[in-house]
């Protein structure tokens, strides 16, 4: 291959090659010399880009020449003009067309494709006229698609400038500046566009079908279309087709969505969008398929009783129909009345829904009602219940039952306090239990002395006259009954108010005792007969009053008869009894009639005892020689009371060698006798020694006690101790025991004896003969 660059303009011959002789070359263009391949004139690659050519070559070591191909590629250079494809390059452009292209202007250069020599550029060099803007149009520089500009766009006005020129360049080598180029006009005719937002389209909710239904349509009227729909509505409610078609396929509800704003979006089939989207707005009209409903199911009013003719309460239904229709308009009716009696007692506003009662008051009718309102639209209605009370007011003051008297009552003078005299009742008309029916009583005179008390039952309004107490004969009460609330109408009258007539009957009445208990003290050991004290007691009737004991079992006491004085028969013994209680009985003279009380007599103690020593102290021994430690406890007590025989005192008595050879320890309650020697002979000694009790001056006795033995190891006494005078050995008491056993044993012996030899029973008159 040679390449050979085309145009060339230098001398000719020109040598392509050396050593080759051409063949196949018709036109003459080519030929050899001196084995030199040389062209005659210029090459043009457009014309010819290449020529294949047969050459011969010989070589000087063989006599045979040798063929082959020569193919000359002719070399582009950059020597064509661009030109436009079409000499008239007309376009049109639609009203609301976007920036995207609406025509393509196209070129052409004949120079190599593969190199920069065909490498086209466009650009937009002048726009006629220049309104309403100067940049209109834009061209793209690679494709040459013409559209419009973002500022181009909207401004768009067939009215303003129905066509325009556009001055087009197109260049080579990609539009450098040594590039050629050529221009060309491009004629714009404006056109219009049926591309609108359709009319507003009205639809009735609920509508019957069948589904799916027109309802408009929408047309590009420029290149292909494809359109599509956007906005708030449920999936599938609406849909286009693809001629523009927009279909409803489902009932609509005003309540639910009373209007659907629908963007309508036109696209190319490569999605790229062609103009803005346009709107149909959709209005759901109304149809009355809403009842009127009540914001609640029962409404609760309350009405005075003496209210005449007033407003109670309004009652309010909705209705989620269109409000700008007929078919929220609503009626309300009374349809019902528990208890029905009387009629027309209240009525309600049909358009406002006020209740209100009708009558002229409310006594005398029922405590509560129930009234059942309606409300209807054109077709539909809904109903509430309606509770009204009537509130009862204080119309009627009580009024007692006897009219004004009661009594005369008698009750005896010794009627207990508490007790119920009479119940007496005012009756008030007003609905019972509330405030307007219970009533106040009042004693206004006759009770000065609060001799009675007022007692009422507030279930029945019944109230009970109960004594307090009593103190004359005769009692005149004035009684008023009113209520705890104000009267609304009227006034308390003369039947508000009675008289009650008691009278006290005389009654025999008891002794009475100033005192329930009387206690007294008196010395042990004071002579009898002294008054240790007085029962008094008085008779309301002035009746003589007897005295007389009970419960002195020992007859140690004496009462007088008339005077009550209490005294004493016999000296009394503390330590024999140290309290004495007995009943003093006070009967009237004239009757079965009496009263009692009790008497307790505390007897004081006095020192008449002396102190003794307890316990048995005859087996008893002390060690010699003396044992560390070892001592004979003393207990000792006194019959007095604690003040007299309260701490006992040993002493020994006061010789040198009782005090020399024995030793006292007190020890709490008791005392130790021990050695105060190391060494006794053993043998029974007596030790004097005295107890003595704590009173002034003191009470004494004079006790001996045994004593002192040798002891084993063990502290075992060796030898017995020597009986003291007058006192039993444990020897003898062990021979007395033995005897009397002995005794026993024999009368056994003699009764059995007896039973063997007459053992026929005999009669009961011969056993009482036969000596025991």
């Amino acid at each position: 291959k040679i390449g050979v660059p085309e145009n060339y303009d230098g001398i000719f011959p020109w040598y392509l090659a050396k050593d080759l002789v051409v063949t196949g070359d018709d036109e003459g263009i080519f030929g050899v010399d001196a084995q030199f391949l040389y062209a005659l004139q210029p090459l043009d690659r457009e014309k010819q880009p290449s020529y294949s050519l047969q050459l011969q070559m010989s070589f000087r070591t063989s006599v045979n020449r040798q063929s082959f191909t020569v193919e000359v590629c002719v070399i582009d250079k950059n020597d064509n003009v661009p030109t436009f494809i079409e000499e008239s390059m007309r376009g049109s452009v639609q009203l609301g067309l976007l920036k995207i292209p609406f025509m393509q202007v196209e070129a052409q250069d004949r120079d190599d494709r593969d190199t920069a020599h065909a490498e086209l550029r466009f650009s937009l060099m002048e726009q006629k006229p220049r309104i309403p803007s100067s940049q209109m149009f834009f061209i793209d520089s690679i494709t040459g698609e013409v559209s419009l500009t973002e500022e181009g766009a909207p401004a768009l006005d067939p009215e303003m400038c129905g066509r325009y020129k556009l001055s087009v360049m197109v260049k080579d080598m990609a539009g450098k500046a040594n590039a050629f180029f050529t221009t060309g006009i491009v004629t714009v005719e404006v056109t219009g566009n049926t591309w609108a937002s359709p009319d507003p389209v009205r639809l009735q909710e609920n509508l019957p079908g069948p589904y799916p239904i027109p309802i408009s349509q929408v047309k590009w009227s420029g290149s292909q279309a494809v359109y599509g729909l956007e906005g708030e509505f449920p999936e599938m409610l609406f849909t286009i087709s693809r001629e523009g078609v927009i279909y409803l396929n489902a009932p609509l509800d005003r309540e639910t969505q009373d209007q659907f704003h629908i963007s309508i979006v036109v696209e190319r089939p490569d999605g790229r969008e062609i103009a803005k989207p346009v709107e149909l707005r959709v209005m759901v009209g109304d149809a009355n398929d809403n009842r009127p409903t009540f914001p609640q199911a029962q409404y609760h009013t309350v009405v005075k009783e003496l209210a005449a003719r007033t407003e109670i309460l309004t009652v309010q239904a909705a209705d989620n129909d269109d409000p700008k229709t007929d078919n929220v308009r609503i009626f309300y009716r009374l349809v019902g009345q528990i208890p029905e009696s009387p009629r027309a007692l209240f009525r309600v506003d049909r358009d406002s829904g006020v209740i209100s009662v009708q009558a002229d008051s409310m006594e005398g009718t029922a405590p509560q009602y129930t009234l059942t309102i309606t409300a209807e639209d054109a077709k539909l209605n809904s109903s509430c219940t309606v509770v009204v009370t009537v509130h009862d007011e204080n119309n009627n003051p009580p009024v007692f039952s006897q009219h004004e008297q009661y009594g005369p009552f008698h009750i005896p003078e010794d009627t207990p306090v508490g007790t119920t005299v009479t119940a007496v009742l005012a009756g008030d008309a007003d609905v019972r239990g509330g405030d307007s029916w219970q009533v106040d009583y009042r004693l206004e005179s006759g009770n000065e002395e609060e001799v009675f008390a007022l007692v009422t039952d507030k279930q029945t309004n019944e109230v009970s006259l109960v004594l307090d107490f009593e103190r004359d004969s005769e009692y005149i009460l004035v009684l008023s009954a009113q209520n705890p609330v104000a009267l609304v109408r009227g006034r308390y009258g003369p039947a508000s108010t009675a008289t009650v007539s008691i009278y006290v009957d005389d009654v025999n009445e008891g002794p009475i005792l100033s005192q329930s208990h009387y206690e007294v003290t008196v010395r042990e050991g004071e002579e009898p007969g002294r008054v240790i004290a007085t029962i008094r007691g008085y008779d309301p009737d002035s009746h003589p009053i007897r005295y007389s004991l009970q419960g002195d079992t020992k007859k140690y006491f004496s009462i007088g008869k008339y005077s009550g004085e209490l005294k004493t028969v016999h000296a009394l013994d503390r330590e024999e009894n140290s309290t004495y209680t007995m009943k003093v009985i006070a009967m009237d003279g004239n009757s079965s009639l009496s009263a009692s009380t009790l008497v307790t007599v505390q007897i004081l103690d006095v020192n008449d005892n002396s102190p003794v020593l307890v316990g048995d102290y005859s087996w008893k021994y002390l060690c010699t020689p003396r044992w560390e430690d070892q001592a004979l406890v003393l207990a000792s007590r006194d019959s007095d009371g604690p003040q007299h025989g309260g701490r006992l005192n040993f002493s020994l008595r006061s010789d040198s060698t009782v005090r020399r050879n024995w030793k006292l320890t007190p020890i709490n309650t008791h005392t130790n006798l021990s050695l105060n020697i190391p060494y006794l002979a053993p043998e029974v000694y007596t030790v004097p020694f005295t107890i003595s009790d704590s009173s002034s001056p003191p009470r004494s006795t004079f006790i001996n006690l045994p004593t002192v033995c040798f002891c084993n190891v063990r502290g075992n006494c060796k030898m017995a101790a020597k009986q003291l005078q007058g006192m039993p050995t444990i020897q003898s008491a062990v021979g007395i025991l033995l005897g009397t056993f002995a005794v026993i044993t024999i009368l056994i012996v003699v009764f059995i004896r007896l039973s063997y030899q007459n053992p026929k029973r005999s009669s009961k008159t011969n056993q009482e003969r036969v000596p025991l």
